[in-house]
């Protein structure tokens, strides 16, 4: 970099921080912005605040007045139902019912739905099954979909207190009843009528309606406002309060519940999520596409048609709940627009289902950024969309083994790298036959001041042998990111779920062959076993290339880090997929296997030979010499000529 690059970086950089302090609001805006926010934060909370208390105010009420009910004394019942119309106003009817439930089956999904708070209270999904055999429920019985709104005159409305009148494809039902959904969606409607001398007022309802369709995980959700905009106050959202207690599905307890949170997608901008593993609250006050219930494998997403107006998120733990079925919980009260017309609809989309890329990726909105596929760094996830998952779905059309699967593609990661491995190792056999000459040259040039000097000549001896010292690295760096790439695929694919291969049980989990019945620290309370032979293997690696390169100098402590290496990965991956240790090994004995092959492949007296003439031809013949070496010489006669004056300048000063 010459003297004016440097001049116009530093203008540019000048530039830059003007035009930033020009731009960059006064201490007065910054003062109102502040103000702003934190009266708007202010207000927010006191309304939150306040709902909270007339929520909870409402929950004591209506649990006394449906005790009330429920009596046999048509005095008590009839005082019951003059406080509930005084003081829940025109939906109070909608206290009294029958519980019915109504089971909607489809292929994929079998969901039960409650006329008692209109929620879906099951989600099972019966292609799936639980680590101990159990089917695989995604909603717990605390599930809870509530929407919270109030009524003129400041009555605040609970829909998971009130019984709803159900119907389905628009025919009442009126007891416990199963359906099968084979061609044609279902709509599930429930409906809560307001209040009139009569009984009912067949022209003001609120409904949650549910579309189900054959094949698919996702339910069409909306919440309509029939003839209610003179009996909701008028309001800018609604808060629609969902949470979930989720059922643990794996057989690692503590993997599942370190990668479980809360996903939800910003309008404006990517996904992001509260981080795993972790109990946080979240309050988000910008619009939000979508929020999910992630769970490992699985997950539970509200999406909505528009946007959500905001969103309070919460996932916690609860230590003291023991049951081996639990595994967190998980909380959102979500912001509903709302808009006083007489027919309003706010349209959303549930999905219960499995976190499967392609699965995800056709609904699109970026659900699919739930799987971790390495989204933080750009190589990683385009080697995993664009290169792995497609050779594996591909393999996968074939109903292999899901171990021979692993091992046919990583024959054909080593294949399409075979190429640029030769030139790497053919590298490195050149190296050691000029290593001779190279600690030649180190012994002729032994002082520091005869380091240009000394790396001319070793540059000198590299092109005379037609080697690039750089070559060796250029591998190591495409291995690096496909490394990492399957790093985040084998833990994440679902297919290897509950798979078997030899001894491992399931391939998306640890391959235990020896349970300790304690802990050890950073070791975890088992023995698996593929990762045991990916370490003795990656040793016999390490052990290989630390003896070829003893002739070589190398830098203190090298030898010790290369061995500490395989110990440090034992550690680190004997509680990870049996399929990532497994395509470990693989990976690592096909190197083993190229080494060898290549080893033979080369004969270090031709090269030898090669150096002899190439040394023959250099004199009887002027070599054209590079801009690399060039710039060499053209730096050593610089140094030679500072460290004359330098001595000059000491003399004189003798």
């Amino acid at each position: 970099m010459d003297k004016k690059s440097i001049i116009g970086l530093i203008l540019i950089f000048l530039v830059f921080m003007g035009y930033m302090w020009w731009t960059a609001p006064s201490e007065e805006e910054l003062a109102a912005q502040r103000a702003t926010r934190d009266s708007i934060m202010r207000a927010e909370q006191m309304r939150m605040d306040s709902l909270e208390k007339a929520q909870n105010a409402t929950y004591a009420q209506v649990a006394t007045i449906e005790d009330q009910l429920k009596s046999g004394n048509d005095s008590v019942r009839n005082a019951a139902l003059t406080v509930a119309k005084r003081e829940l106003g025109v939906f109070s009817n909608n206290l009294e019912g029958d519980s019915v439930t109504l089971t909607v089956n489809t292929d994929v999904l079998n969901l039960e739905f409650s006329n008692v708070g209109a929620y879906v209270k099951s989600a099972i999904l019966p292609e799936y099954q639980t680590y101990d055999s159990l089917p695989l429920q995604l909603l717990s019985p605390n599930e809870k979909v509530n929407l919270v709104f109030l009524t003129q005159g400041n009555k605040p409305i609970n829909t998971d207190r009130l019984v709803f009148k159900t119907f389905c494809n628009g025919i009442p039902i009126d007891e416990n009843t199963t359906l099968n959904v084979e061609n044609d969606s279902l709509v599930v409607s429930m409906r809560a009528y307001t209040d009139d001398s009569v009984g009912y007022n067949q022209n003001q309802y609120l409904e949650f309606r549910y579309t189900v369709f054959p094949g698919k995980y996702l339910v069409d959700f909306d919440i309509a406002f029939h003839g209610l905009n003179e009996v909701v106050q008028q309001q800018p959202y609604m808060d629609l309060f969902w949470s979930n207690q989720l059922n643990r599905q794996e057989k690692n307890r503590d993997n599942e519940r370190n990668t479980s949170s809360i996903y939800y997608k910003p309008i404006s901008d990517d996904v992001d999520y509260i981080t795993e593993g972790r109990d946080d609250v979240e309050k988000q006050n910008t619009p939000l596409k979508w929020i999910s219930f992630k769970q490992q494998y699985f997950c539970n997403v509200l999406i909505a048609d528009k946007e959500f107006s905001n969103a309070d998120l919460e996932t916690k733990t609860n230590a003291r709940d023991t049951n081996k079925h639990y595994l967190r919980d998980m909380s959102a009260v979500i912001g509903l627009p709302y808009e006083p017309t007489n027919d309003y609809t706010v349209g959303m989309q549930f999905y219960y289902g499995p976190n499967k890329y392609r699965e995800l990726a056709d609904i699109g909105m970026q659900l699919d950024r739930q799987i971790k596929l390495g989204w933080g760094f750009f190589l990683l996830q385009w080697i995993n969309r664009f290169v792995i998952i497609p050779v594996f779905n591909f393999l996968d059309s074939f109903n292999w083994n899901y171990g021979f699967i692993i091992l046919v593609l990583t024959l054909l990661v080593k294949l399409v790298l075979f190429p640029i491995a030769f030139k790497s190792y053919r590298s490195s056999a050149v190296m050691r036959v000029l290593q001779p000459e190279i600690n030649e040259i180190n012994a002729k040039y032994p002082k520091q001041e005869d380091a240009m000097k000394k790396q001319q000549a070793v540059m000198a001896l590299y092109k005379k042998a037609g080697v690039n010292p750089m070559a060796g690295c250029l591998p190591m760096l495409l291995q690096i990111p496909i490394l990492l790439a399957m790093f985040r695929f084998f833990p994440a694919c679902i297919e290897l779920r509950q798979q078997g291969f030899w001894w491992a049980d399931d391939l998306s989990s640890y391959d235990a062959i020896v349970t300790f019945g304690f802990n050890i620290p950073l070791y975890g309370d088992h023995i698996s076993l593929w990762c045991l032979l990916m370490f003795a293997v990656n040793l016999l690696y390490t052990h290989m290339t630390m003896k070829q390169q003893a002739s070589t100098n190398t830098m203190p402590g090298m030898k010790f880090m290369m061995y500490a290496m395989p110990v440090m990965m034992l550690f680190a991956l004997n509680s990870f997929s049996a399929a990532l240790n497994y395509y470990y090994f693989l990976s690592m004995c096909i190197t083993i296997i190229q080494m060898w092959v290549i080893r033979k492949m080369t004969d270090e007296n031709k090269i030898r030979e090669k150096i002899r003439l190439a040394t023959v031809s250099a004199k009887n013949k002027p070599v054209k010499k590079s801009k690399f070496m060039q710039r060499l010489e053209e730096m050593q006669r610089m140094n030679e000529e500072l460290e004359r004056q330098r001595k000059n300048n000491a003399n004189r000063k003798k």
